[in-house]
Order: structure tokens, then sequence, then C-alpha cells
């Protein structure tokens, strides 16, 4: 069984820390952006096409990258460049299914069944399970791994559109992979759920509740739910996928496909602009209420270093720096969006993969050392090349 490459990723950052801060490095100054700089050099030169990074702290925002936006061709990439976030488009659904909690709509602990009797789920699901990965549901994409969300084996054409009720009926009519909420097992059907229900309590698209309760409010004008569109409008580095020929290595460009597997788990595009301003917005308590933020930060222990809450991870690096918010990852890219307890501190992460096997343990450590020292001022050895 593989072991979630983020909870080995955390474990090994805290072996190669070569010297600790906290959160207050962050917070009463700001990590060192020549730092930050060459940590993006190293991990272009470890096989990566390119990396963005934007931090934001007491010294101010900074953005940076390395690496270019197409290979074969010598632009850079783009600080201000779009891409698909991944998973971390499930912060978004369960805070605005958090604030239809707020408003009555629901309760976290009410049956999922009893708002989408269709599927015939078992009635011991709750609203929290599946936001909290405690269901039981198996995942569309057939694995554990949040690492491994890109996998689907529904998506046997990447052109294809895929209905939510076709993906949930495919997994309802499995056995559960445990009773519900005695074991946690990352599940992208747990957030097409998500998105139904959003859609069942408002009469509208889920695409529409985010835009109009996040999106709008916040002003993140180039964050998109782009549905079945298959292009990344605006300036953006292009996503590789690897793959072998005739026992040759090779990289398809899969920039443009079709995200409708992915629906509600998965398929936002945005900026590291906006994803600061986003995950700054929700540790600081202005899209949630204080109980409702307290729901989404009471975590399932994963490990001494990583927990999972209400569709939020918190990373416990070391000497009490604590980083809230999610990974993600599309075909193509890989991302890490990251804040401070309080909101004061936040990184963001984009990296377009390349020679650099976004499933290694390798990459994983990569990603988190790079989230690491830009929140935490957390300094480590220079990557390896690959």
């Amino acid at each position: 069984m593989r072991i979630r490459a983020g909870i080995v990723a955390v474990a090994a950052i805290v072996a190669l820390t070569g010297s600790a801060g906290t959160n207050a490095v962050a917070e009463s100054g700001g990590a060192d952006r020549a730092a930050l700089q060459q940590a993006m050099n190293d991990f272009v030169a470890a096989g990566a096409t390119g990396v963005q990074l934007r931090v934001r702290d007491r010294s101010g925002e900074w953005a940076g990258s390395a690496g270019v936006a197409e290979i074969g061709r010598p632009e850079g990439v783009p600080v201000d460049g779009r891409f698909r976030v991944g998973s971390i488009t499930k912060t978004f659904i369960a805070t605005v299914l958090l604030q239809l909690v707020d408003e009555g709509k629901l309760g976290l602990d009410d049956p999922v069944a009893r708002y989408l009797p269709q599927f015939g789920l078992d009635r011991r699901i709750t609203v929290r399970m599946i936001l909290q990965h405690t269901s039981g549901l198996g995942s569309h994409t057939r694995t554990s791994d949040p690492a491994d969300a890109a996998d689907p084996v529904l998506v046997d054409d990447v052109f294809r559109t895929y209905l939510p009720d076709e993906i949930v009926r495919f997994v309802a009519a499995e056995p559960l992979k445990f009773d519900p909420g005695t074991g946690w097992s990352y599940s992208n059907t747990n957030y097409v759920l998500a998105g139904l229900l959003i859609e069942k309590l408002t009469g509208t698209p889920y695409a529409w509740q985010v835009n109009l309760r996040i999106v709008l409010p916040l002003g993140l004008w180039r964050t998109e739910l782009p549905g079945q569109a298959m292009e990344i409008l605006g300036p953006h580095a292009h996503g590789y996928l690897p793959y072998t020929e005739d026992g040759e290595s090779k990289l398809f460009d899969i920039t443009r496909l079709n995200p409708s597997w992915a629906g509600a788990s998965g398929e936002i595009i945005s900026t590291t602009e906006d994803l600061t301003t986003f995950v700054s917005a929700l540790a600081s308590g202005r899209l949630l209420s204080r109980a409702l933020m307290e729901e989404m930060r009471d975590i399932h222990r994963l490990s001494s270093a990583l927990g999972y809450g209400l569709g939020l991870f918190q990373w416990d690096f070391p000497s009490d720096c604590v980083g809230l918010g999610h990974d993600g990852r599309m075909p193509g890219y890989s991302s890490e969006m990251l804040s401070s307890p309080e909101g004061r501190a936040s990184v963001v992460i984009s990296v377009t993969e390349g020679g650099f096997a976004p499933k290694s343990e390798a990459f994983q450590i990569a990603i988190i050392r790079l989230a690491s020292l830009a929140l935490c001022g957390l300094a480590s050895p220079p990557l390896r090349p690959a």
C-alpha cells in the first residue's frame, strides 16, 4: 500500500531541515527572497519544467518563477500565469457548503442520503464525513493518495465529458472501504457529492455559488470554474505528462483537457495571486463564522505532522510552524496553497511537471520544502538533480 506522499514529505522535511523558524519568521519579517528563488531554480534543475511562487507576509508580497513556460521556447514562466489548481478546489467547495450550514440549509451531521436519495448511499454517511474523507466511499480516481488524483479509471479520453451523477453512481455501486466514520481515505468522489449537495440546496450550479460567495466578493478575477471548457485562457505555463514509448521517456503536452471528470473535486483554474487572496481571507475569518471555521479546522489526525479538517489540510512543520491549506494535482500541474493560522502569511506554488516524476517521494518533498521555506523560514539542503 502506498503511503500518502504528503505525509512522507513532511516527515522528510523534519529530517532534512538545517535551520528552523516559526510562523513568526514570515509574519514579523519575511522569507528570504533570494533563498526562495534559489529553491525554485533547484526544483527546475531536478527536472520540473517550471515553477511559480507567490509569498505574502509582513515584508510585503513577492512573486518569482523559474524554468520555461513551454518546452522548446525561451519564455519564462509568467508570475501571473494561470494554472489548474486540482484539489485546492476542495477548499472552495467546502467553504461554500459550510456557509450553507451557517445559513441553516443543512447540518454537518445530516445524512447525505437525505438530500441526494437517488444514489442509495449508506445513511450513516454524513455531510461532515464527505468533507473530511471519512465516509468510506471509494474514489472514482481509484486511489487514496491525493498525489495520484490525475489517474481516473473513468478517463479513457481526456476530451470526454463526464457527468457528476455518472461518477457517483459508479462509486456508489461498490462496497464501502470501511464503515462510515471509522477510517480515513482520500476520495475525490466525496467532493463530487459535495458539489451536488450545493446544487440541491441552492437550485443553482455549484460553480455559480463559488463565484457568488467567494470569487466576486474577493475580486478573484482570474479564477475560473471551466466546467467542460478545455483551454486555459490568458498567460499560462504548459503542463506535461511523462510517458514511455519504445523504451524512451517522452513528455506529452496535456495543457488542453476536459476537466469534467474532476468537477467539484478539482476543476478550478486560478493564479498564485488569487489563491493567496483566497487562503488569507479564509484563515483570517472573512469567509466563515468563528464557529464554522473551528469545525473546518477540527482535524482528523493522519500523522504527527499532518491532519485533515473539512476541505483543509493542516501541516505541522518544525518549531511550531503551522500551515493551513490544500495541495492539488491535475495532469501536468502540481500546486500547494498554505496560510499561517491567522492569515497574515501565505504562500502559493504552482509546478508544471516534466522529467521530475510528480508521484515520487522526491517531488513531494521538494514542493513541501519550498512551501516550508516560504511560510516558516525552514532551510534545507538543495535538491540533487534527478
